[in-house]
């Protein structure tokens, strides 16, 4: 497959980084890789996501590879989520993001200051 450019809507690339790259994904990927979860679990490690969010959430990232789902059977029947190899490789990028984020919080937030004083007045 060759690489798209200009960021084409089409590009299967565009639509894995519009998957992998919104919060919650990043957030699931680094709360999993503590060892399996049930979705309660993972839920009560977020705030603020939605059980429909969620839901949305861990379907997308079992589909492209990233977590495992398995049924367990109990009673009730539960499942577990668990992070695989691929989707634990995204955790260095996801950690050096989130660094970064840590990093330049204070210059970022600086920066909206300055631009709503200029935009208030």
């Amino acid at each position: 497959m060759s690489a798209c450019q200009h960021f084409d809507a089409n590009c299967p690339t565009r639509q894995l980084f519009d998957q992998i790259a919104d919060k919650w994904s990043m957030m699931v990927l680094t709360v999993l890789n503590s060892g399996p979860m049930r979705f309660n679990g993972i839920k009560r490690h977020l705030e603020g996501v939605t059980q429909k969010a969620l839901t949305q959430c861990l379907r997308r990232l079992e589909r492209n590879g990233l977590i495992s789902r398995r049924v367990i059977m109990t009673s009730p029947i539960g499942v577990e989520y668990a992070i695989m190899p691929l989707g634990r490789s995204l955790l260095v990028p996801f950690q050096a993001l989130h660094g970064w984020t840590m990093d330049h919080l204070d210059e970022v937030e600086r920066a909206r200051q300055a631009f709503e004083a200029r935009t208030a007045a």
